[in-house]
């Protein structure tokens, strides 16, 4: 594992940082550079390291995955350069966990070839995304068939996908965990519209990048294309979004340690009222806070990583490592900039576009607010049934 690392660090200095704002661009040009690095990405054997070689990648598991996501977490671009960005990896795992032949045959493997695209179609305008019980999209039985009504938005990289996963009730009546299935439907079903990329903090996005606004109107797709069993949905959502969850925490170890390097290389050559900003007690004071955090960070992501290769579902270390991980993202980029002054606010360092993403992270698969209330939640039961809490 020591050696894929070093191996894909020195990928991403020769292939990807000199090739970042090329792929910022979002244009046809940056498509086909994307495309020539992912070739060179596979050729090298560092291709898909999310998932295992049954499923055409190269992972190992989530702990190893870990050393080698904060690597390629230190740029915005490189997920897709080797074919691990979202929501493809979580379309692809639970494909691979729930699917059938003819599913896997059919969308995981072009999907993990990068092939093809995919978008996760569950959060909607008029009910809060965080608790998927409250969803109205409807999938109801017609002969073989599903019909399918709904109106979904934040539907991720929906421009451009081949087909959708789409989250529909298909049992109003059964218990509320079990009312919603997952269903797989072609991008070019009759009846799925993309109405509109929404833009988020100003960027609009391109194609695999967008945030869209998707709308079935009597969608219709075969019983067959339902993942795993009507009423599953739930249950599939749960395990798609627990392994999605660590797998953006591990890119934002790589994050916090890039801006954190660059917090220090400024801190160290740029001088202010005759001394070095690092001879200043508030910069030393930010750097030594900084430290603390992101390791903290990386101890609780790895054990929750581990506790996943286990066979624990790990929700609570999970749910805790989120919502803090995103804060210490958020302020570790934000302490950066400001020790760039001015420059830190501009595209000349990968900092500004770090800070856009950053503040997202708080909301992405569930808000701050959530987590915390499964911690707190599992904690306290754990506590009334006379037990305590153990932090191993």
């Amino acid at each position: 594992m020591h050696e894929r690392r070093e191996r894909l660090a020195a990928f991403m200095e020769a292939e990807v940082y000199p090739n970042e704002r090329a792929l910022a661009r979002e244009d046809d040009a940056a498509e086909a550079l994307m495309r020539e690095l992912q070739g060179k990405a596979k050729a090298a054997r560092l291709w898909a390291m999310f998932i295992g070689p049954d499923a055409g990648g190269t992972g190992t598991g989530f702990l190893p995955y870990v050393y080698l996501n904060e690597v390629i977490g230190r740029s915005l671009v490189a997920p897709r350069v080797f074919g691990c960005q979202a929501p493809d990896t979580g379309n692809a795992e639970i494909l691979h966990e729930f699917g059938t032949p003819e599913q896997k045959a059919r969308w995981l493997r072009p999907l993990v070839a990068a092939e093809i695209r995919s978008f996760f179609a569950m959060t909607e305008p008029e009910v809060s995304g965080a608790d998927p019980r409250g969803l109205r999209a409807r999938a109801e039985r017609s002969g073989d068939d599903w019909v399918i009504n709904a109106h979904k938005w934040f539907s991720s990289g929906a421009e451009g996908a081949a087909f959708a996963i789409v989250m529909a009730v298909t049992d109003p009546d059964a218990p509320p965990h079990e009312r919603l299935s997952q269903i797989i439907v072609p991008a070019d079903t009759p009846g799925l519209e993309i109405v509109r990329a929404i833009p988020t903090l100003g960027h609009r996005g391109r194609g695999w990048n967008t945030h869209c606004e998707v709308r079935f109107t009597n969608v219709r797709v075969p019983i067959a294309n339902t993942l795993g069993r009507p009423g599953d949905g739930f249950r599939i959502a749960q395990k798609r979004l627990g392994p999605g969850r660590i797998h953006h925490v591990m890119r934002w170890l790589g994050q916090m340690q890039r801006a954190f390097d660059l917090m220090c290389d400024r801190a160290l050559t740029r001088e202010a009222f005759g001394s070095a900003l690092a001879d200043k007690q508030t910069i030393q004071n930010w750097i030594a806070d900084s430290a603390a955090e992101i390791q903290a960070c990386r101890l609780l992501t790895l054990q929750a990583a581990h506790r996943l290769d286990e066979g624990d579902e790990a929700r609570v270390e999970i749910s805790l490592v989120k919502f803090y991980a995103a804060r210490v993202l958020h302020d570790v980029i934000d302490r950066a900039i400001q020790v760039h002054g001015a420059l830190g606010l501009t595209d000349e360092t990968p900092l500004s576009a770090m800070y856009l993403v950053a503040r997202g992270m708080r909301l992405v698969d569930g808000p701050d607010e959530v987590h915390r209330m499964v911690v707190s939640r599992d904690i306290l039961r754990s506590y009334r049934a006379g037990r305590a809490w153990e932090f191993l």
